[in-house]
């Protein structure tokens, strides 16, 4: 994560089910699902002019950090966390099992 997005708070924007990281006046978000005992992930969005900043990939990096401090497991069902998640294997470890097939890596025949 870049230096200067560290220090920005993750907003749990529980009304709306949003997870919510303000840069510059604008918010980038991403839609939450509760679960008896999962977070599910939904959809994440970036305003255009945050795009290329990284501020996508710090705001699912905040969100996985909270997901794991509520010690919940993860339920990836957004493109861009699953996309993250293969370049990031260190936090498959909180994807709930009925997921984890969406990383193994495929059998050769």
């Amino acid at each position: 994560m870049k230096p200067e997005l560290q220090d920005l708070p993750l907003l749990d924007n529980s009304g709306s089910h949003r997870f919510e990281l303000t840069v510059n006046h604008a918010t980038a978000f991403m839609e939450y699902g509760d679960r008896p005992e999962a977070i599910a992930l939904f959809h994440t969005e970036v305003p255009p002019q945050l795009e290329g900043q990284g501020v996508g990939s710090a705001l699912v990096e905040k969100v996985l950090t909270e997901v794991e401090r509520r010690q919940r497991q993860l339920i990836p069902l957004c493109p861009f966390v699953t996309s993250y998640l293969k370049r990031h294997p260190e936090w498959q470890r909180l994807v709930a099992p009925g997921y984890q097939r969406w990383f193994q890596p495929t059998a050769s025949r």
